[in-house]
């Protein structure tokens, strides 16, 4: 199985890490550059974004990352992860790291208090939880699933993003077709 790294500086990383460990890859806690190296494939959890973001700049994250996703190995953005690999935030401005040609607008599907659970339009059980709404999907993005018409999970080469939190639920294919 694959060495999959998750990044644990903020958020809800250890659902992430329990479904990569329950499908049998070795997992590593992303918390530094060095521990990108020799991994396989790396995701971005559920948590707040912007702190997600100055935690990674203060870390001197950042560069490796893009390195990381410029090399082709997968990469999985969930919720505030989708959040910080879209091209643009809104309300704005709000950095992003810019790795999927999306528009997401933050607690798009509404606050913690509106959090609720879907069906998707190909079946797919949604957790959506203060989750990002996909407002706009660039020419080079593929549209893997909708909610009402609406994406919900994106892919753009190796860069997957879901709106939702599909480590909530007992449908783990996107880890298993991803992580292989």
């Amino acid at each position: 199985m694959a060495r999959v790294g998750v990044l644990a500086l903020q958020g809800a990383f250890e659902a992430q890490v329990e479904v990569l460990r329950r499908l049998n890859h070795d997992v590593v806690e992303v918390r530094s550059a060095e521990a990108l190296e020799g991994i396989d494939g790396l995701v971005f959890p559920g948590g707040e974004s912007t702190t997600q973001l100055k935690l990674m700049a203060w870390g001197e994250m950042l560069s490796a990352l893009h390195g990381f996703v410029a090399s082709g190995r997968p990469v999985l953005g969930t919720c505030a992860g989708l959040i910080l690999a879209a091209r643009e935030v809104l309300p704005g401005p709000q950095e992003s790291l810019d790795w999927i040609d999306v528009t997401v607008q933050r607690n798009g599907y509404g606050r913690q208090l509106d959090s609720f659970e879907a069906r998707s339009d190909g079946g797919r059980t949604l957790m959506f939880i203060r989750a990002p709404r996909i407002t706009r999907v660039g020419p080079g993005v593929e549209v893997l699933d909708t909610l009402d018409g609406e994406p919900v999970l994106v892919r753009q080469g190796k860069v997957v993003g879901t709106a939702f939190h599909p480590e909530l639920s007992d449908d783990v294919d996107i880890f298993r077709e991803l992580f292989v």
